[in-house]
């Protein structure tokens, strides 16, 4: 069993997969690597694309990301923290 602060890799591709599918990114979820930012520099998300983001990984797993939650920034500073906070807190 995996520690739940470290995602698996086969979850950390799912949500990348997610995460491409929700926006329709112009890339795979391949070229996302685990510890690129999603804001900015990295992936370059904004705050828009976080609260669709938020919105298919509440449905998709089965628990509330709240936006004026103060981890947010945390939980979405990259694909790797964002798969663990899953991890931690799915109910499917």
């Amino acid at each position: 069993m995996t520690d739940s602060a470290t995602p698996d890799l086969a979850l950390e591709r799912e949500v990348a997969a997610l995460i491409v599918e929700a926006l329709n990114l112009e890339v795979s979820a391949d070229e996302i690597q685990p510890e690129d930012a999603l804001f900015g520099e990295g992936l370059g998300l904004d705050s828009i694309d976080i609260l669709e983001v938020a919105l298919v990984v509440s449905k998709r797993y089965g628990f509330q990301l709240k936006a004026d939650s103060e981890d947010n920034f945390s939980i979405f500073s990259s694909l790797r923290s964002l798969a663990a906070y899953i991890q931690a807190h799915r109910t499917t």
